[in-house]
Order: C-alpha cells, then sequence, then structure tokens
C-alpha cells in the first residue's frame, strides 16, 4: 500500500516540464521497416527510428506487457514485481537479469546501459531519487509511463489498455503482435459482456489494505472500468473519481451498503486475513457482502493497465455471479 500511496504522490508531482520532443539515434542505413515512430506518451514526445533493444521495465504490468509481445530478448533487466509471472510467462521471465527486487538507484539503472525504461507507476520515474524522465533522457534513455498514470488523465478505461499494448507493440516494431493481442482481448470482453446482459450491477466495495481507513479503488483507474464491466458497481467511484486509489472511512463503507466485497490480494497479509479483518470488525457487521459472506478475490496485479485486465473481468465476473447466486 505505501509504494501506491507513494505512486500517486509522484503522479501529481509529475514533472511537466518533460514534454520535450526527443528522438534516438538512426539505425546504420536509415530507419528501420515501421519507422519512424512518433508517440506522445504523458506529456513526452519521442521519435523513434528503430526499436529499442536494451530495455528495462518496472513494475509488474509494464514487465508483462512485454513479454505477452515476445519481447524478452529486448529486456536488459526487470525490477520490482508484486506477484509471480503469469505461467505462460516464466521461462522468458527466467532468462531476463532482475536488476532490484524494488526500484534501482539511478547508477544502478545505468549499470545495464538501457536504452528505455518502461514503468507502470510514476514512483518508478521519482525525480527525487534520480530516475527522473528527464534525467533519464539527459543520458540518452528513452522512457514510457503506464497510461494509467500519466497525470491529469481521464479516468483510465480497457480501451486504454489496448493504447498502452498497441503503443508499446509500435515502439518495438511488433505492431502485428499487439494487434493480435488487442483483437483476442476485445473478443475476450465482447464474451463477458453478452454473458452477463439483463443483470442489475452488484455494488462492490474494493478492499485493498487500511486499518483505521479502507485504501479502495477510486473512479479514475482501470480497476473502475474492470468492476463495472465485470457487471459491478463500484461504490466508490464518485467519492474518489480522480484517483486510482483512495482512501475512505469505514463509516462510509457501511453506508455504501455493498453486497460484495472484492479483495485485492498481494504482499505479506493474505487475502483469507484480510477477510477475517473485515469478518471481526464489529462496525461491519450490517454490511450486506459481511453477512452473506459474499467475497470476491483477485491479485493486485489484475487491477492495473496491462495484459491481465480482459482475463480479470472474466474471472470477476464469474465471482461476481457466484455470489450473487446466478
Amino acid at each position: 500500500m505505501l509504494w501506491r500511496r507513494a505512486a500517486l504522490a509522484a503522479a501529481l508531482l509529475f514533472p511537466l516540464a518533460a514534454c520535450t520532443t526527443r528522438a534516438q539515434p538512426e539505425a546504420a542505413g536509415g530507419s528501420a521497416p515501421g519507422f519512424p515512430y512518433t508517440v506522445t506518451n504523458c506529456g513526452v514526445t519521442t521519435t523513434y527510428t528503430a526499436p529499442p533493444k536494451r530495455a528495462v521495465t518496472m513494475n509488474q504490468h509494464a514487465t508483462e506487457v512485454m513479454l505477452e509481445l515476445g519481447l524478452a530478448k529486448s529486456l536488459a533487466a526487470t525490477a520490482y514485481m508484486d506477484d509471480e509471472v503469469l505461467p505462460r510467462y516464466a521461462a522468458d521471465y527466467r532468462s531476463v537479469p532482475v536488476l532490484a527486487a524494488e526500484y534501482p538507484s539511478y547508477e544502478k539503472l545505468l549499470s545495464v546501459n538501457p536504452d528505455f525504461v518502461y514503468g507502470g507507476y510514476a514512483s518508478a520515474f521519482a525525480a527525487s531519487e534520480g530516475r527522473g524522465r528527464e534525467a533519464l533522457a539527459k543520458s540518452g534513455i528513452t522512457s514510457r509511463l503506464n497510461v494509467e498514470n500519466c497525470p491529469h488523465g481521464a479516468a483510465t478505461t480497457m480501451d486504454d489498455v489496448y493504447r498502452e499494448v498497441r503503443e508499446v507493440g509500435r515502439t518495438f516494431g511488433v505492431a502485428d503482435r499487439a494487434e493480435s493481442w488487442v483483437t483476442s482481448a476485445q473478443a475476450t470482453n465482447a464474451r463477458t459482456r453478452t454473458a452477463r446482459e439483463g443483470a442489475e450491477p452488484v455494488p462492490v466495495f474494493v478492499y485493498d489494505s487500511g486499518d483505521k481507513t479502507a485504501f479502495t479503488v477510486g473512479g479514475k483507474g482501470i480497476g473502475n472500468d474492470i468492476v463495472t464491466r465485470a457487471g459491478g458497481r463500484n461504490v466508490f467511484a464518485d467519492d474518489l473519481s480522480t484517483t486510482s486509489f483512495g482512501d475512505a472511512s469505514w463509516e462510509n463503507v457501511v453506508a455504501r451498503a455493498p453486497e460484495t466485497i472484492l479483495i485485492l490480494d498481494y504482499g505479506g497479509t493474505s487475502a483469507e486475513a484480510k477477510k477475517k479483518r473485515l469478518r471481526d470488525d464489529p462496525a461491519l457487521a450490517s454490511v450486506p457482502a459481511v453477512k452473506n459472506n459474499s467475497f470476491a478475490v483477485l491479485p493486485l496485479s489484475d487491477m492495473v493497465t496491462g495484459v491481465r485486465a480482459p482475463d480479470a473481468v472474466t474471472k470477476l465476473a464469474t465471482q461476481l455471479r457466484a455470489g450473487t447466486g446466478e
């Protein structure tokens, strides 16, 4: 929870002065096929004349986008994972050096001679720790921040997941692989939408963590869109409309009367321990989800703008239907 709070703060302080245009050196003999490619990401415009060759990813969803697109050989290193990678990525992931358990220092990042750094959260590019995008640019390193964490952006939806994959695919010269994934993801979302047609939305409270307050999903991030697409209604979407994650009071949890509580499973506190904490709190005894023992569980890494999102909708939809007796 602490690093995600830091990520939210970093998003607010993200240096807007980095809205400059920069370009990679041209490949020998001119631009590579499909290049030059110009993309604006979180206010930073970059023109690529060839795919990056020594990328470093920081945060799970950035790493898994790269692995899904078959780009393990383009990775010089990875850092800061929340969960085990999906089984289909395991062999490729083992082939990539892990630079640090959390975020590497600027010096350690430079030690693998990257030409591209891809961060999942704004905290990946914390200027106070020397990893700001401007500092990287001065070292000749291009960068990308997951679109969910762009400062002042609109609410994130599944269309942004498609955009994220497509833009990374174009950057690395594998647009066809990206488009294939998008087509499959769209089909998955269509099947889930058809399966829940006609059902009333289930009021859902997403419990990430917290004791004095409840750290939960707001209305701005992909988590809210995942809940909606799965047939739920995020009870704090309006209260926390400008943030992906935020704090809510337990009094408001009771007042919103969620019928299902979605537990985000990660870190040292298990999903079962989180359920027990909610069941054992006498202040929550009147909450319908607690009274009826209606809980759903997803890994935290499912609730971010990455390649897990379409399957996360399907998994949550199945749990919501089970919880309502459908």
